[in-house]
């Protein structure tokens, strides 16, 4: 049977391609002496959520409206947890009713939002490297795409000048995220006010993804809703998956400008429900009565940094020290080049003869070539286990 052009546009993700390999890897070293997977591509903590966010859960299961679907008016409890948690971390002021809505992960809200305010063949800029569902989105609403490079001479920073005023102009929408996946740096408040500046200036929908704003190990994260004038064009997306260790239960939230809120909330209207109620009172849980979660849980990932990063320099690969916990972003070796190497055939070898899973970075768009995402996600003895098996496949090759 035929499929869409746009099917075809999208393509398969990297997410999906690394899970085949994992699960062909599973099936032919399933024997008791095989080493066994050792999973660092996605971002999914082995980290417990906090215990009081499962305890709301487990008691709210038990009502009956826990099972029903859950409709926007049922979320105004959800809503204001997110508006105080606003004021509390930001201190801004914002409205649960017209700014604020509940989402399925902070996926859905970055895939949906280019449908409900771009129409086909309008112009949309993302980042370059990205995370996948910002390209997603835009070509499931058939916009044509720009892209914005990143360059590790200049530190990853998005140069927002390399853009004419004329091109500005013919943007309606920008999607990026700082703390930035799949670089791990936090980067600066000033690069987001200046999108912001230039989205107010050339009306530019500016859509911030930023799930990881807790989750600085140097300096500050930067919000967009501490930037002047979001409430004119900007939407930020935000998720429990992250911070508070909440990943498979799929819970985020977007606060942003009143008529970009609701046209997300229109679109979301046709083509979902909101999570159930149970896991409402969880997320409400997680930010009024662990609201210092986040912080609890970064020393063990700067443990983890630093110790990964000195088992890989000990190795031979040096890779720069990420600023935001989760990730290490290393680039592919220099014999790695030699021996015609890319990120997707060096992981896939690295799989086969190691069992250790990487993230090719050209996943997430040309400009992650010649990258690897590391995820660390399992506790250090594990992570130094896996550069440990990276040794005899690594000297085979040099």
């Amino acid at each position: 049977m035929a499929t869409s052009r746009r099917l075809g546009r999208l393509g398969r993700g990297v997410f999906d391609r690394n899970d085949r390999r994992k699960q062909a890897y599973r099936l032919a070293n399933a024997g008791p002496q095989s080493l066994p997977l050792l999973d660092l591509s996605l971002g999914s903590t082995d980290l417990s959520p906090p215990a009081v966010a499962l305890e709301a859960i487990e008691v709210a299961l038990r009502a009956p409206e826990s099972s029903s679907y859950c409709l926007h008016a049922s979320t105004r409890p959800f809503r204001e947890a997110v508006a105080a948690w606003s004021q509390r971390r930001f201190g801004v002021s914002v409205d649960p009713d017209r700014e604020v809505l509940l989402l399925v992960g902070s996926q859905e809200g970055t895939a949906h939002l280019p449908l409900a305010v771009l129409d086909p063949g309008d112009s949309a800029l993302i980042l370059d490297p990205a995370y996948p569902s910002h390209r997603g989105g835009l070509i499931l609403a058939d916009a044509r795409i720009e892209r914005l490079l990143l360059r590790p001479e200049q530190e990853w920073r998005p140069d927002f000048k390399a853009l004419s005023n004329s091109q500005w102009d013919q943007l309606r929408m920008m999607v990026f995220g700082f703390p930035h996946n799949p670089t791990a740096q936090v980067g600066e408040q000033s690069w987001l006010a200046e999108a912001m500046d230039r989205g107010i200036r050339h009306q530019v929908v500016v859509a911030h993804d930023n799930p990881y704003v807790d989750l600085a190990l140097d300096g500050e994260a930067p919000a967009l809703l501490r930037c002047p004038g979001w409430r004119e064009c900007g939407i930020e997306f935000f998720s429990f998956s992250k911070a508070w260790c909440l990943g498979g239960f799929r819970l985020a939230f977007a606060i942003g400008a009143e008529h970009l809120i609701t046209a997300l909330r229109e679109l979301k209207g046709v083509v979902d429900f909101n999570q159930s109620l149970a896991l409402q009172r969880g997320a409400i849980a997680a930010l009024t009565d662990a609201q210092d979660w986040p912080q609890e849980i970064l020393g063990v990932y700067r443990e983890r940094r630093d110790r990964t990063l000195a088992a890989l320099h000990a190795l031979g690969w040096h890779a720069p020290c990420p600023s935001m916990a989760l990730y290490l972003w290393l680039p592919i070796p220099a014999w790695a080049k030699q021996q015609n190497y890319n990120d997707e055939t060096l992981a896939a070898d690295l799989l086969d003869q190691t069992g250790v899973a990487l993230t090719p970075g050209s996943g997430f768009g040309s400009g992650g070539d010649g990258w690897l995402r590391l995820a660390l996600v399992h506790p250090v003895e594990d992570l130094e286990a896996a550069v440990a098996r990276m040794w005899p496949w690594w000297h085979a090759h040099i």
